[in-house]
């Protein structure tokens, strides 16, 4: 069992204030991951080289999502992803130096990274765009619980019983919550290993996807996942200060497979309807060796791991389900603008909340992002 103790400082320090558009970026946004086929899951990250930290960083997130100044209980966060990130520790460390956040080491107990059978080695080979990926899921792990613990649980392959293999092993080796920032088509195949992603009494939180709306991705499409999609953050003159619409590239869809769950009761979408939730997923700073240095990355890869990083920090891993986010729909900033339909317009779904942002619940955004711990 991975049970050792981190006690870690609040935020503090000055950090790098985000900007909305891209002056530090070096390179256009391009796919960390290729299409795959129906046997596997695709990373879902595209990112642009930086020269400098751009983007939205660790203090802008907790301003922007009312975080409290208590750092939370320390809770295990469980990663579960394809391929060894040699840098991993190393990147995640500089990413929190520079936002004021307390290091997070294997020697503290904090940092923790197995293979999929939960041994430290052999671990498995290498891949840059699920490196980057593993990067992106700890540092918004980090930036959402900077008193939080995380497992990193490395599969062999993207392949799905690989990434089956990872979930089981988290939760054996003590994990409440587990996060997932990939995904591929639901089909048969892929949902003969829904057992892997539904242990009772621990939370499952797993990215949208990054296909705007179409076919529902797997393993998000699951009853029980928390489903997290997509929105793009920008400073206003509200109170708050910030506003969100919904991310272009956030998935949503309407399963073919999965039942309406009890819980869900939106019209248009007979089965399950994705995503839950949702979060900032465009123009988040991270350092990555492999890029070069820093980057910003997009892509629903940040929002499942900062909601899953919200709800240890809140004290609820394990208890919260898609279920309980709906019931504290009250609880989140409710976004209306925006759509995920990439023909223009709304034409792909006819303009229906499926696709377009509106008030309450829509697909592109589900009950809306947090607002604090409250609704998680």
């Amino acid at each position: 069992m991975f049970s050792k103790v981190f006690t870690a400082a609040v935020i503090v320090g000055a950090a790098f204030t985000a900007v909305t558009g891209t002056a530090g970026a070096a390179t256009a946004p391009r796919a960390a991951c290729g299409a795959v086929g129906p046997t596997m899951a695709r990373c879902l990250t595209s990112y642009a080289t930086a020269v400098a930290p751009d983007g939205w960083g660790a203090t802008d997130l907790a301003a922007a999502y009312r975080l409290p100044a208590e750092p939370g209980p320390g809770d295990l966060v469980a990663i579960s992803i394809a391929y060894d990130s040699p840098t991993l520790e190393q990147d995640l460390n500089t990413y929190r130096a520079q936002y004021g956040l307390p290091l997070c080491t294997s020697d503290t107990g904090c940092f923790h990274k197995v293979n999929q059978r939960g041994d430290a080695a052999p671990l498995p080979g290498q891949s840059f765009g699920w490196n980057l990926e593993s990067t992106l899921d700890v540092s918004m792990v980090s930036a959402a619980c900077p008193s939080c613990r995380i497992l990193v649980v490395e599969g062999d392959s993207p392949l799905f019983p690989d990434l089956a293999a990872t979930e089981d092993t988290a939760v054996r080796l003590g994990a409440k919550i587990v996060t997932n920032s990939y995904g591929g088509r639901e089909n048969g195949y892929s949902l003969s290993y829904a057992s892997s992603y539904q242990h009772p009494g621990v939370t499952t939180v797993v990215s949208s996807g990054d296909d705007g709306f179409t076919a529902a991705s797997y393993p998000a499409v699951l009853p029980d996942a928390v489903a997290v999609g997509g929105t793009t953050l920008s400073r206003d003159s509200s109170d708050r200060a910030f506003a969100e619409s919904a991310w272009l590239s956030g998935g949503s869809g309407c399963s073919a497979y999965v039942a309406k769950p009890a819980w869900q009761r939106d019209p248009h979408c007979r089965n399950r309807t994705v995503a839950d939730v949702s979060a900032v997923a465009e123009q988040l700073s991270i350092y990555f060796t492999d890029a070069g240095g820093w980057a910003t990355a997009n892509g629903t890869s940040a929002s499942a791991p900062f909601v899953a990083g919200l709800i240890a920090r809140a004290g609820h891993a394990g208890t919260t389900t898609a279920a309980t986010v709906y019931a504290g729909a009250g609880h989140f900033f409710d976004v209306t603008d925006g759509s995920n339909d990439q023909v223009s317009g709304g034409a792909k779904c006819g303009g229906d909340y499926l696709c377009v942002a509106t008030a309450g619940y829509d697909a592109p955004t589900g009950v809306g992002t947090p607002d604090g711990l409250a609704g998680l």
